[in-house]
């Protein structure tokens, strides 16, 4: 009876490993497919950052850490009265922030498509002479790998 369990057992075993060798193997295009359908791609695990944030571990304060830092530092250089002379009613502008995959970061004024009340490549031009020697900005990341993000920040240029 014994040696009957046994040779059962090791017979069950056999059929049972040759299982697992008859399973499919998934494809490697079908894998990466499913794989690049899951991420979203419109949000970055790791938002840029500069490193006096980096020691903030809330995800929430880091960002606002970061915005409030990027929109001081830009406030700051574009304290000099040459926006607020040439443009005295403007009170706010938007810029649009570019933090590339490499740290280098560019600036540009984000203005209405209709807009016609402004010299849009004067301030375009001041903008980016006064926004040089910027802070180095730690890129975002996205699966281990930096790259490259856009926002909209507004900007004070008149402070009453």
């Amino acid at each position: 009876m014994r040696k009957f369990i046994a040779i059962l057992l090791l017979s069950n075993l056999f059929f049972t490993s040759c299982q697992l060798f008859d399973k499919k193997v998934p494809n490697e295009k079908e894998l990466l497919d499913k794989q690049l359908k899951e991420i979203n791609w419109k949000e970055v695990d790791e938002l840029p950052s500069v490193s006096d944030c980096e020691k903030i571990s809330d995800e929430n304060a880091r960002k606002q850490c970061f915005f409030d830092f990027l929109t001081a530092t830009i406030e700051q250089k574009l304290a000099i009265d040459t926006l607020r002379t040439l443009y005295p009613q403007l009170d706010t502008i938007e810029v649009k922030v570019t933090v590339f995959p490499d740290s280098k970061i560019s600036f540009e004024p984000h203005f209405p498509q209709d807009s016609v009340a402004y010299d849009t490549i004067r301030i375009d031009s001041i903008l980016r002479a006064r926004l040089v020697d910027f802070p180095k900005i730690n890129p975002a990341i996205k699966r281990g790998i930096p790259v490259k993000t856009q926002f909209i920040l507004p900007v004070i240029i008149k402070q009453e």
